[in-house]
């Protein structure tokens, strides 16, 4: 299996090139049919790694070519297919493959189709670079590569200039974290002569917890992770991504770009856990980012924003994870959001276009009759999303919950609220959507339809992975052994044994289980009789609202307080420079200078007359001038 684990990322690159150079010329069944295959035998490659790792234990190590060679610092080209990258190439492929064929029927009508297949491809490429480095190096090429891809996904309509913005906006915001990891990786390179993984983190083991070095490394690495994955402060970005068509929000939203972050502080964790400020750091900023995700959700009425509001919360719920020691809880959830998160996008993506492009929830309504696949489907995910048992997410969020107890009470109080708050807003999403009346147009109640089955398949997919995805990682207060724990042991040994073992007793974490889940409940109770009940729909009027649902529906002016604070001063600055520093001082001298020359040579080429008496008067003069200097040189000696 070793000699073709390069295959892996290397087939989505061919289908990248195949269908960038071929995007005019070959059918839309063939570029489709291409993109999705070359993802597929990723997949089907990245199942023989993962038996691989699991018959043998052991990681697979491949070394393509000797790169870098400087002094004592050498860094290869080298692939790292372990517990927890074998599953994140599971997650990468397999999702990725199921948007890819979603994909087809949703853009079949795009002039773009061929250009969208290859930027997915494309994406999923530096992902898998991404995930399979096995040193910081590879891992920031494919950290930079889906930063690219994403820009040039979410403003694949290029033509809407919002669109265009929104791009920017996630480059730009994304290039602010990623200077941070930049950072941090020369001070890996300064500290521990090294970028390799296995070097770097047996080398780190013997420092003391609380390293100062360390302190600032993880600092970094999380400012990176902050951008990348949209935690607070760097989180506006993630909900104007949804310019992008849906499948594209799917897969930066669900299996691959956001939880970029999350898999590099994973990889890292000894670095982490022997930082403990670094952790608390991240605890905070993390529940921090669950609660004002979803109490923006509360009051959005574009479904789409609905979801990424919903993603930038349950991303907050892996940070939380992280930074109170839960790593296999919070790379728990990583696997379970991706199940049900690229369900409910794919999910709102087919309702988007059963309802001829309108994302509007207040203009939607009735539509379980007419979308029944989507429907049932999307109540999946939402019970998922919600932490309904048995379905995936119950167990993923427990136990992020269990262990935020364990860390700190409070914290836990406002997970459960966090919790309650992901239960009200989708299942509003779900009453404004699918019960009631139509409301929309008269001609688009006439084109209600279900998408086809290549938009259907993967929900029904997704919908079986949401349903018994959590089935991993049954705890044993349940009666479970969870399967995944024991899996990433190896890669989390360390850390384990500096913070210890999970201290919870059975009837403590049953009677957690049960209060986030009478939460939910409650909260889905109380969204029926709001909603469904009395009907009360969203009004239009931004100004008839309550003074906090009009905070919430406008994100807080969390974009216009970085455009007043950040942005305008930035715009100013570089105004002033550009007047005064770059035109008025440096193209002032350099004009100058040249101006100047100019000048002194219409004044001396008036000297040059052509008449020899001038020139020998002037001669004259010369010699004089000389004389006059020699004599009052002697003068003075």
């Amino acid at each position: 299996m070793d000699k073709y684990i390069w295959l892996i990322p290397l087939l989505p690159l061919a289908g990248f090139v195949i269908n960038g150079l071929g995007r005019n010329a070959l059918p839309k069944n063939v570029i489709g049919t291409i993109a999705s295959l070359m993802v597929l035998l990723s997949f089907a490659l990245s199942v023989g790694a993962f038996l691989q790792v699991k018959s043998t234990g052991a990681p697979i190590n491949v070394t393509l070519f000797d790169w870098i060679s400087v002094g004592t610092l050498h860094i290869p080209f080298s692939f790292l297919i372990d517990q927890l990258s074998s599953i994140m190439l599971l997650i990468i492929t397999g999702i990725g493959f199921l948007i890819h064929v979603y994909s087809i029927g949703y853009m079949h009508h795009d002039a773009g189709f061929g250009k969208f297949f290859a930027y997915l491809n494309l994406f999923i490429f530096f992902m898998l670079l991404l995930v399979l480095g096995s040193n910081y190096v590879i891992m920031f090429i494919g950290w930079e590569g889906v930063g690219l891809c994403s820009y040039l996904l979410i403003g694949f309509w290029f033509t809407n200039p919002s669109y265009a913005d929104a791009a920017k906006k996630a480059f730009v915001m994304n290039r602010i974290g990623d200077l941070g990891f930049l950072i941090a990786v020369f001070l890996i390179i300064q500290t521990f002569d090294s970028v390799a993984y296995a070097d770097v983190f047996a080398k780190a083991g013997k420092l003391n917890s609380g390293n100062t070095t360390l302190l600032l490394i993880t600092l970094l690495l999380f400012v990176g992770a902050t951008g990348k994955s949209a935690q607070i402060p760097l989180f506006t970005w993630l909900p104007d991504a949804m310019a992008g068509p849906t499948p594209v929000s799917a897969l930066i939203h669900a299996a691959t770009m956001v939880t970029a972050g999350i898999y590099m502080i994973a990889r890292s964790n000894i670095l982490f856990t022997l930082s403990p400020v670094t952790m608390n750091v991240i605890a905070i900023i993390g529940l921090a980012t669950i609660i004002v995700g979803a109490l923006i959700a509360l009051t959005q009425t574009d479904i789409k924003k609905v979801l990424a509001y919903s993603t930038v919360s349950q991303l907050g719920y892996m940070f939380l994870g992280l930074g109170v020691g839960a790593y296999t809880g919070a790379f728990f959830h990583v696997l379970t959001h991706a199940f049900f998160k690229a369900l409910l996008f794919l999910c709102a993506g087919s309702v988007i276009h059963a309802v001829s492009g309108e994302q509007d929830m207040r203009k939607m309504g009735g539509l379980r009759g007419k979308l029944p696949v989507t429907f049932i489907t999307m109540l999946i995910g939402t019970l998922a999303i919600s932490g309904i048992p048995p379905f995936a997410g119950f167990f993923s969020k427990d136990e992020i919950l269990a262990y935020t107890y364990v860390h700190s009470p409070v914290l836990y109080v406002l997970g459960v609220i966090g919790s309650m708050f992901t239960s009200f807003y989708m299942f509003r999403l779900m009453y404004l959507t699918f019960w009631g009346k139509f409301r929309g147009t008269h001609e688009q109640e006439h084109h209600l339809h279900e998408s086809p089955a290549s938009m259907t398949i993967p929900l029904i997919i997704l919908a079986v992975l949401s349903t018994i995805g959590g089935f991993m990682g049954v705890p044993k207060a349940l009666g479970g052994s969870h399967w995944l724990e024991h899996w990433l042991d190896p890669v989390i040994a360390g850390s384990t044994k500096l913070i210890g073992e999970f201290s919870l007793t059975h009837n403590t974490e049953l009677a957690l289980m049960a209060i986030s889940f009478t939460g939910a409940v409650l909260a889905l109770i109380y969204a029926y009789v709001k909603y469904v009940k009395q009907a009360d729909i969203p009004v239009a009027d931004t100004e008839e609202r309550p003074a906090l649902v009009k905070l919430s529906y406008h994100k807080f002016y969390i974009d216009e307080l970085y455009d007043t604070i950040i942005r305008k001063p930035l715009d100013y600055l570089s105004g002033f420079f550009y007047k005064v520093i770059d035109k008025m001082g440096i193209d002032g001298i350099v004009n100058g200078l040249g101006q100047t020359a100019v000048e002194s040579g219409k004044g001396l080429r008036l000297l040059q007359t052509g008449n020899v008496g001038f020139y020998l008067f002037m001669m004259v003069i010369g010699i004089i001038a000389v004389l006059v200097f020699s004599l009052y040189s002697f003068i003075k000696i």
